[in-house]
């Protein structure tokens, strides 16, 4: 059964401001190491890579299990520290706007990620899909929070619906997860359906929660997902405009985060 919000918002502390623990001091590279000798991690990539790539590859196979509060400690240090803001949706023109930049980077109540099934990010090192960069942005409390949620459902998440967690480490308080469809060659309706419903039921959730006034949007199934990018630039910007217009002032600002030069003119063609 498909779990809401209220059946998972006190497990994952979701209205608890994010509070990193208190760490020591150091070098942000020095404290990788620290962290990577505290997990017990020998080098698995090839030589050359720094201790900070080879942190972000062991958590991105970890599986969500807890640290110990020294470890966590100086993991909040390093992720801390990394955190950089390129923009704030509130300083953007129009209540729907484009942005290009990466979306670990802008600041904003809710960012959507575009997740899989499974909900518990990519597992695969180095990899470059916005679910890996995002977690790993993020911290490791994110695939935990996840996890709880999957947990509770006992199900993959159907295409279509989301989830939110907190942000942790992001400049974004909220993090929404949604899942959309899969492309293989040319999209057609049931697959341009499903991808209005992955934006709308980002939307519909973000609205449950108060401090929400404004959301991001990634590209939801334009990477590996294989969805094209202009057919799905027209369903999002179609399907936030006619969400916003049925609801007025619910948002004070939807962005699409374009990460490329042919996702920005993708959105601004259309705009």
């Amino acid at each position: 059964m498909l779990t809401t919000l209220p059946d998972y918002r006190h497990a994952v502390a979701l209205d608890e401001p994010f509070r990193p623990l208190s760490a020591p001091a150091g070098d942000p590279g020095e404290l990788a190491g620290l962290v990577l000798g505290m997990l017990g991690a020998g080098r698995a990539l090839p030589g050359g890579v720094d201790d900070r790539s080879l942190l972000r590859a062991v958590l991105t196979v970890r599986g969500a299990t807890a640290f110990d509060p020294g470890l966590m400690a100086a993991l909040d240090a390093v992720l801390g520290g990394e955190r950089r803001v390129d923009a704030d949706a509130l300083t953007l023109p129009g209540p729907m706007a484009v942005w290009r930049g990466d979306i670990v980077r802008l600041r904003a109540d809710a960012i959507v990620n575009a997740a899989n099934d499974a909900m518990l990010g990519c597992f695969q090192p180095m990899h470059g899909c916005v679910d890996n960069a995002i977690h790993n942005a993020a911290g490791p409390r994110l695939r935990a929070d996840c996890w709880r949620i999957m947990d509770l459902q006992g199900t993959p998440e159907p295409t279509g619906t989301a989830k939110i967690t907190r942000g942790y480490h992001l400049p974004t308080r909220f993090v929404l997860h949604t899942v959309g469809p899969i492309v293989h060659g040319e999209p057609g309706p049931a697959h341009a359906a499903a991808l209005a419903d992955s934006y709308r039921a980002c939307l519909d959730l973000a609205a449950e929660v108060a401090a929400i006034r404004t959301v991001a949007f990634c590209g939801i199934s334009t990477g590996i997902f294989g969805f094209p990018k202009r057919p799905a630039a027209r369903i999002a910007l179609g399907t936030v405009r006619d969400w916003l217009t049925a609801r007025p002032g619910r948002f004070d600002r939807v962005v699409f985060v374009a990460f490329t030069a042919e996702d920005e003119a993708a959105y601004e063609e259309l705009l």
